[in-house]
């Protein structure tokens, strides 16, 4: 081969690289435009998070096929008999502390960026879960075999440490119906870490669904078009401030889910009055959850993707095992459901479900009227009986 022909197929493989990353570049420009709306208000956070304070009614969710030429709807009377048990701030998160807010009219949505997208295993599987080669490990409290139609929890919060960039901790309440594996549906809210989906290893607010088992649709937060945001108060996928230490003062973020009977949307709300709900997952996402869940789940979970050839030292929760309790261990407390008749009780028949227990595992808390029923969840991944 000569000097010309060498130099030629330099040029050809050149150029087809820009080709490559122009096409690339066109693709993540077309997918952010289609994700991030027009600004009314920018709001830059001490976090690095920019905010944009989007028109409610031009918010990710109309664009979805079900939904389009629709607008937000008012939170139903009817869960406002759901009163507030505790005190709680509005000003969990980092993005409000400035005092900076969005107007009336408007919702805060943390700004997506080229990056977020290169991050992610494809364009595509942007903001959703991904169903790679690891292994998924929880400590959980589970109610199941009935029909339920919301829940509610207080969720202590803490920043875990995580090993690997691709791995995320989470504490988190969700609600399912259908079949694992072939149609389940699931909504699910709480806090995370996850380095490879917002860049940072903040604590932040998150949701999720699926309406067909994580194959094709759901997302993170407003990273796709479904779950419709309707308070300006609160950015989902943002950071929180509110952070719990060890043996010092202790957060927790009151979380609820409730299906409103009347247009069968599933509400979320944060804290426990009526006017703290953030929005809706509209019953039109799902097929099972267009009734009610037949199972809700509380705590914790982690992904193992051993990248140093032995289990993660990824934590749950706090770190620390359940067993040392109140300032040391994470908890999950006033774990309730809500029945047919839209009562709130208590956790009849709670099965404790543990993937590893010398890794992560649970313990029930002691009778306290204040926390109603409560667990201890967490542990600190690899160590000695966690090899």
């Amino acid at each position: 081969m000569d000097f010309k022909t060498k130099n030629h197929q330099s040029v050809n493989q050149t150029f087809q690289s820009m080709q490559q990353l122009y096409k690339l570049k066109k693709m993540i420009a077309t997918r952010l435009q289609q994700i991030n709306k027009p600004a009314i208000k920018t709001i830059q956070s001490s976090d690095g998070d920019i905010i944009d304070c989007v028109l409610t009614h031009k918010q990710p969710a109309f664009d979805h096929s079900l939904l389009k030429g629709e607008k937000p709807m008012d939170p139903p009377q009817s869960l406002r008999r759901h009163n507030q048990i505790e005190n709680t701030s509005d000003h969990f998160q980092l993005w409000s502390l400035s005092g900076e807010s969005c107007p009336d009219g408007t919702i805060p949505i943390r700004r997506i960026t080229e990056e977020d997208i290169l991050r992610a295993y494809s364009i595509n599987s942007f903001g959703r879960k991904f169903a790679g080669p690891y292994v998924h490990e929880y400590a959980i409290v589970s109610e199941e075999n009935n029909m339920f139609y919301g829940a509610e929890g207080a969720i202590n919060v803490w920043t875990p440490y995580v090993e690997s960039s691709k791995e995320f901790s989470v504490a988190q309440m969700w609600l399912v119906a259908g079949t694992p594996g072939k149609d389940l549906n699931s909504i699910e809210t709480g806090w995370q870490v996850y380095p490879q989906l917002y860049g940072d290893y903040h604590t932040r607010f998150f949701i999720y669904w699926t309406g067909d088992d994580y194959k094709s649709t759901g997302c993170y937060n407003l990273m796709c078009p479904g779950f419709v945001q309707t308070n300006k108060k609160y950015v989902i996928g943002g950071t929180i401030s509110t952070i719990s230490t060890y043996k010092g003062k202790q957060y927790s973020m009151p979380l609820k889910i409730l299906k409103d009977n009347k247009t069968g949307n599933w509400w979320l709300g944060y804290g426990y009055g009526s006017e703290n709900l953030i929005g809706y997952w509209p019953s039109k996402l799902f097929t099972h959850l267009k009734h009610a869940a037949n199972e809700v789940n509380f705590g914790g979970e982690i992904v193992n993707f051993k990248t140093t050839g032995s289990h993660t030292s990824t934590v749950m929760g706090s770190g620390n095992f359940p067993e040392e309790g109140f300032g040391k261990a994470a908890y999950i407390k006033n774990m309730q459901v809500i029945d047919d008749d839209y009562n709130l009780i208590p956790l009849k028949n709670p099965r404790h479900i543990v993937s590893n227990f010398y890794c992560y595992r649970t313990v029930q808390g002691d009778t306290n009227p204040k926390w109603g029923y409560h667990i201890y969840f967490g542990g600190h991944g690899k160590g000695k009986n966690c090899p």
